[in-house]
């Protein structure tokens, strides 16, 4: 209907454009509205009071004009003057209830539109690096990533998402020692482990793993591995570490390592421990119901010499330099706060200098858009991604950057802890048996993603309305169960068509407002889409839920008259196919009962 109205006031500004009443204007700009009062009628536009004084025109001379050229519509019942120009409409009946036929008709397809015209975008989330299983601060950004692609594919965009694997780097190396040194142990190795190795249970499974594979064959004795290591770490009563460089520590373990096990068989510990944690991640994504469609590796960068050619880009553009043996980035002249190290004075590649290529890569491959989600420990990191791009030639507005803060889990009034290196936290996957995926991925995109959160997981286990989840599902499970009561009741078998040429019997002001209620549900996805905001399908979702809920209560559905008892359940069948559309969007699944 907004459409529709849309149409007719464009079509009457367009006459008074061509008379040369009014001068060009933007089509995009006119906005028809719900009035906030209902007495004022079922739609406004201020669209007489915005185009006035530039035109130098009185609002409501305009209005009156505007009016007077509107094209009949036989669903218009009337357009009336309100205040200093508003003009608010009122509409038929009837025609309030006119979109049900379209639900009815695309069910699963409804609110699909076309606002992306079938432009490529790349959507970029997750990536959590491959050092353990996804704890519950990488699940807000799961659900968000996901919600979001789907809610830009339902938006007629074309959409890849992608997971970046930080496979490289120092990192690797430690988590490669780790388990390394987990299957010393195994071997009969006696030493103090790092404290900065990582010590989940997952990293002795893999050591166990080797073990059974290849024996003790990758052994070698502690007093070689720890031979010439920095300073010993020296550790107070809880595990701190009160004197030794910890991180030079582990460093020199890993050349060691790398000497005693040489290159083949330290990459196999490598890709051994890497498989493991990779096949791990997948599943529990997959679980979650997050689907990728790459998985791109950071060592393919090096394999294939995009680091070089990128940084080639750089050089040829005079924006790098060398200092101290390495070489830098003058990110300083894009807003960084300092230059940045993509060489360092020993020849290794930094870990942004990957990034710098991975961006490259990504432009190459012609995304009209490129959105990128990181955690908001990252906002730093921005300037200096975006300057490499820039730097490069290339346009940055191709790059959005969406920052998620991590969600803070609570187990009544105790905070639970997330360090991977611990291996003290609460994984993704704890987190869904506790309280079921439908709860966990709704939670987390129920609120903007750059708001602060408290997982509440006593609200997201209640069966009660105060559950904002349980309260849509259940309005989903009650338009359900009322079929179900039609037919325990004898009633003749619902005909979507019969509903349909009875809808004028719907003459409630709750099914006016449900019905709708139902047709703004396309607006919703676009302006989510718009603004990359999935919360905003939750909202909607919660105040269709309301109106559904306030309707079945105040109105009987399963009556005796035939005619209205269709078009009541024509009413409940469009309603139940929205709350499922959006749900699943979500998603979250869409229960025929609870």
């Amino acid at each position: 209907m907004k459409q529709a109205l849309h149409s007719l006031v464009v079509s009457g500004l367009t006459q008074l454009r061509d008379s040369g009443q009014i001068a060009q204007f933007d089509p995009t700009h006119i906005k028809i509205e719900l009035p906030r009062d209902k007495s004022h009628g079922d739609f406004a536009t201020n669209v007489a009071m915005m185009l006035a004084k530039p035109n130098g025109l009185n609002p409501r001379a305009l209005a009156e004009q505007l009016i007077a050229h509107l094209p009949s519509a036989d669903w218009l019942v009337g357009a009336e003057i309100a205040g200093p120009g508003f003009i608010n409409f009122r509409v038929q009946a009837a025609a309030k209830f006119a979109a049900l036929a379209t639900i009815l008709e695309k069910t699963a397809d409804y609110g699909r539109i076309n606002a992306g015209e079938g432009k490529l975008v790349q959507v970029e989330f997750v990536s959590a690096n491959p050092t353990g299983p996804l704890h519950v601060g990488h699940g807000r950004g799961a659900a968000y990533g996901s919600a979001l692609v789907s809610l830009l594919r339902h938006a007629g965009y074309q959409v890849e998402a992608e997971y970046y694997v930080n496979d490289a780097g120092r990192q690797m190396d430690i988590l490669t020692v780790s388990v390394w040194l987990r299957y010393l142990a195994l071997c009969g190795e006696t030493f103090t482990f790092p404290s900065n190795g990582y010590q989940g249970d997952y990293i002795i499974t893999t050591a166990r793993a080797l073990l059974s594979e290849q024996g003790e064959a990758l052994r070698a004795s502690a007093s070689d591995v720890f031979a010439n290591v920095s300073a010993d770490q020296v550790l107070d009563a809880s595990g701190q570490v009160v004197s030794g460089d910890k991180e030079a520590h582990i460093d020199d373990i890993i050349v060691n390592a790398r000497q005693l096990l040489g290159s083949e068989r330290y990459r196999l510990i490598l890709d051994r421990v890497l498989h493991d944690i990779l096949v791990d991640i997948k599943e529990d994504l997959a679980e979650f119901g997050v689907h990728y469609d790459n998985w791109f590796s950071e060592r393919s960068l090096m394999d294939t010499g995009i680091v070089d050619a990128a940084l080639a880009r750089l050089e040829a553009a005079g924006k790098l330099y060398e200092k101290e043996g390495a070489i830098w980035f003058r990110s300083t002249d894009y807003g960084d706060a300092k230059d940045r190290v993509v060489v360092r004075d020993n020849g290794i590649k930094t870990y942004f200098a990957s990034d710098i290529a991975y961006h490259y890569n990504k432009l190459s491959r012609g995304y009209e858009k490129i959105i990128n989600i990181w955690g908001s420990d990252h906002h730093g990191y921005i300037p200096r991604v975006r300057g490499s791009i820039q730097a490069m030639g290339e346009d940055d507005a191709r790059l959005e950057v969406l920052l998620v803060q991590f969600a803070v889990l609570y187990r009544g009034a105790e905070k639970a802890s997330m360090s991977t290196r611990s291996g003290q936290f609460v994984t993704l996957r704890e987190l869904r048996e506790e309280i079921g995926t439908d709860a966990t991925r709704f939670f987390y995109v129920m609120r903007r993603c750059d708001q602060h959160m408290d997982f509440d997981l006593d609200l997201a286990k209640s069966k009660s309305n105060e559950n904002p989840l349980y309260y849509i599902q259940y309005a989903h499970a009650r338009c359900c169960g009322v079929f179900t009561q039609a037919v325990m009741k004898g009633f003749s078998v619902w005909q979507s068509d019969l509903g349909l040429a009875q809808l004028a019997l719907l003459t409630e002001e709750t099914e006016a407002e449900l019905a709708q209620k139902l047709t703004q549900f396309p607006e919703a996805i676009q302006l989510a889409a718009r603004d990359h905001e999935p919360h905003q399908i939750a909202y909607y979702l919660k105040e269709l839920a309301t109106q559904l809920h306030s309707y079945y209560n105040s109105t009987p559905i399963l009556v005796e008259d035939d005619a209205l008892r269709n078009a009541r359940l024509t009413l409940l069948a469009a309603t139940r196919i929205v709350l499922a559309n959006g749900l699943t969007l979500l998603g979250v699944s869409a229960p025929e009962r609870m």
